[in-house]
């Protein structure tokens, strides 16, 4: 049997080059080899505020890029949370189960409420249970995350062992899976920091739908250094950055392009790097427009992937509203 891989997402700010190379694209490569579930987590994004239509808009954009980038249907199942009531009822009982002293371990927690102080929601407290409810859910064998989530899915691994070991064994205990290159795509702008959705610097992140000229001005204005070779040295983040980007897009080697690049300035790498990333992007474009022509139609794809998961998420949650004593409905 293939192993189970739970990924999700949210369908805010714009998505871009980091989160194809680091995750989107390992997805659709992967769909031969995994039975993979792609959730677009609007709970999630709702712990923050959200405009109301703009929050309907980016969910099914995120859904049409998915699509675009590679996501089969037929292969794998992609839905938008909010449409599988299990989530939200899950959460809550996980939340009776979990010490608060582990919530407040949580450093992504810490980082953004020194952001919003006071405004600050218990929802943005609570995104880890509701997280570890995704997971749990769907016996999800391998989780696919960056460095800064593997905390949320170690704790989820914490949670289902302790609620295994008051019940039984009722939660499988998910994996986490960093992949090896390209996980963590740093920003155009500033290469000490993760690419991010929610920056508001334009020039931070090529996005998936950036034209070809917006493309070609991001690169040509990202942050190198003042020296002039051109090769992969973490200790000069700027170069590395984009050098790994090429390295993701052109699909050459280390080698092959240390030695392209051998004596060449950094306007010319540029110049190859907009131009690997524009073609690299053109097909997932193009599917994006088709996709989108007839929204009625990335709706039905949704609604289809909605009721391929909820059986396995009712399942789920009836073995764990057994197992504490709820008592099932009539």
């Amino acid at each position: 049997m293939k192993k189970r891989v739970f990924s999700g997402i949210q369908p805010t700010g714009n998505i871009h080059i980091g989160n194809y190379l680091g995750a989107i694209r390992h997805w659709a490569s992967s769909q031969d080899q995994y039975e993979n579930i792609f959730c677009i987590v609007d709970l999630h994004a709702i712990t923050v505020a959200q405009d109301p239509k703009e929050l309907s808009m980016k969910t099914r954009e995120v859904a049409g890029l998915l699509f675009a980038a590679g996501i089969d249907p037929r292969r794998s199942a992609v839905f938008v949370q909010s449409h599988v009531g299990a989530h939200s009822e899950l959460a809550w009982i996980l939340n009776c189960f979990i010490p608060i002293g582990w919530m407040n371990r949580m450093t992504q927690y810490k980082e953004k409420s020194e952001k919003q102080k006071e405004q600050v929601s218990v929802g943005l407290f609570d995104y880890p249970a509701l997280m570890a409810a995704d997971i749990l859910l769907y016996e999800t064998d391998q989780v696919p995350v960056g460095e800064d989530q593997k905390q949320h899915v170690e704790l989820t691994r914490d949670i289902a062992q302790r609620f295994n070991s008051i019940y039984g064994a009722v939660f499988k205990l998910p994996e986490p899976v960093i992949p090896d290159v390209g996980a963590r795509i740093m920003g155009l702008d500033d290469p000490s920091k993760k690419m991010s959705k929610s920056d508001a610097n334009p020039g931070h992140a090529v996005n998936l739908l950036d034209s070809t000229d917006a493309i070609r001005s991001k690169i040509m204005k990202a942050t190198t250094d003042s020296k002039r070779e051109i090769c992969f040295d973490e200790k000069r983040p700027g170069i590395y950055n984009l050098l790994v980007i090429y390295e993701l897009f052109s699909k050459m080697s280390r080698k092959e392009i240390t030695a392209r690049f051998e004596g060449k300035g950094y306007a010319q790498f540029k110049n190859e790097l907009a131009e690997a990333i524009i073609e690299g992007l053109r097909p997932l474009q193009l599917r994006y427009r088709e996709l989108t022509a007839d929204p009625h139609y990335l709706d039905s794809l949704l609604a289809e992937g909605s009721a391929r998961v909820k059986p396995v998420a009712e399942k789920t949650l009836s073995a764990v509203q057994k197992a504490i004593g709820l008592v099932p409905p009539i």
